[in-house]
């Protein structure tokens, strides 16, 4: 679990996820927070169970790289949005990051802060030389995200675009 002022950013364990998922407030109820309506997308439900429950269940796998991070607002008592990463670091130590604000708590700068913060925890991680996002082009507010933690743009593809911040 790692902190800002105004959030709490925590790692999902294998049971805890199955609790998102299931999206009963279960979750909530286990933190002691108030309920929040997340609107899980069919890709992330996706993800979620190919993708990322089998792999923070791998136990020779650190979960940390593999899990959803949920982000609580001490405020308001209520997850506003989550985090991940895309697996661990690759062999030139990039790592990806993936996010998304619920939609009632947009454009109060959480998302802003909690990536800050995951980009200066990642930055502690030894096998961590940068990290990589990619945004459309049209998601304004998902690369103004970005920018706002120094993240470059540097490459364009379709009506993708990639950036990069350098760590070490």
């Amino acid at each position: 679990m790692i902190e800002t002022e105004r959030l709490i950013l925590r790692p999902l364990t294998h049971d805890q996820l199955l609790k998102y998922i299931k999206d009963d407030h279960s979750l909530e109820q286990e933190f002691g927070l108030l309920p929040t309506k997340k609107n899980i997308s069919p890709s992330l439900r996706d993800a979620l169970e190919q993708t990322i429950l089998p792999n923070v269940f791998d136990k020779d796998k650190d979960y940390l790289y593999h899990t959803l991070w949920t982000i609580i607002s001490k405020p308001d008592h209520r997850m506003v949005g989550d985090i991940c990463f895309v697996g661990e670091p690759d062999p030139n130590g990039e790592i990806e990051i993936g996010y998304g604000t619920y939609e009632e708590f947009r454009g109060k700068g959480f998302m802003t802060e909690a990536v800050g913060r995951l980009i200066a925890w990642a930055r502690e991680q030894p096998k961590v030389k940068s990290v990589f996002a990619a945004t459309t082009k049209d998601n304004v507010a998902s690369y103004s995200v970005l920018e706002k933690n120094n993240f470059i743009h540097i490459e364009e593809v379709d009506d993708m675009l990639s950036w990069k911040i350098e760590l070490k």
